[in-house]
């Protein structure tokens, strides 16, 4: 089996980012990492890939000047390293619809939450955690999805339930989550590259 061709795209630390970089190397994912895209400057993504060998290119939407613009440029540098799977790990910002229709259930995302519950246009990040503490749920998580035109409403991949704590924060909540977030990433893009997830409508099966 050919190692699938993937880029991941990052606008933070990058931990999503390093734990398949590491799958990759020891062999649990049949992958091969072709190139980084990152948005903000700061992003330890970028030095994760420098460590790793991994072309990385900055793209950002207020360099750029619009979607469109941000969109054809994001759409050109995954076309230059051959990109075959997009993997957004902590991808702060919603893809433009020419790139989530140029690569169609060949988008995955994780999302530290569980889908239908906190997602949407402006659940990221810390935001996610503040809302499910406000909210006072008792459940947490993440979710690994496909990405289509809707924001967090492509078909779900994997989920992972955590339980909140009384006395948790933000912090904490997105610290028990985060191995979650590694684990069931990089188990999503491994059964990917294995050829075993087939989408049906909005249900992905899992042929294993």
């Amino acid at each position: 089996m050919q190692p699938v061709k993937i880029a991941v795209m990052a606008s933070g630390g990058g931990t999503n980012f390093q734990a398949i970089i590491d799958a990759c190397a020891s062999g649990e994912i049949c992958g091969q990492i072709v190139g980084l895209i990152y948005n903000r400057k700061a992003a330890y993504a970028c030095q994760r890939a420098q460590d790793a060998g991994i072309p990385a290119t900055y793209i950002n939407k207020k360099r750029a000047g619009s979607v469109e613009a941000f969109s054809s440029e994001i759409l050109a540098a995954l076309k230059e390293c051959g990109a075959e799977l997009v993997v957004l790990a902590g991808w702060l910002e919603i893809l433009g619809d020419a790139v989530v229709e140029a690569y169609p259930n060949r988008i995955i995302n994780i999302h530290p939450a569980l889908i239908p519950s906190f997602c949407g246009k402006g659940f990221y990040g810390h935001y996610v955690h503040e809302a499910v503490l406000a909210y006072g749920a008792k459940l947490s998580g993440c979710t690994v999805h496909f990405v289509s035109a809707v924001a967090d409403g492509g078909p779900i991949i994997l989920q992972e339930a955590v339980p909140v704590l009384p006395n948790d924060d933000a912090d904490s909540l997105a610290a028990r989550i985060l191995p979650h977030e590694h684990e069931n990433l990089v188990k999503a893009v491994r059964l990917y590259c294995q050829g075993k997830l087939r989408v049906d409508g909005r249900v992905v099966h899992i042929e294993e």
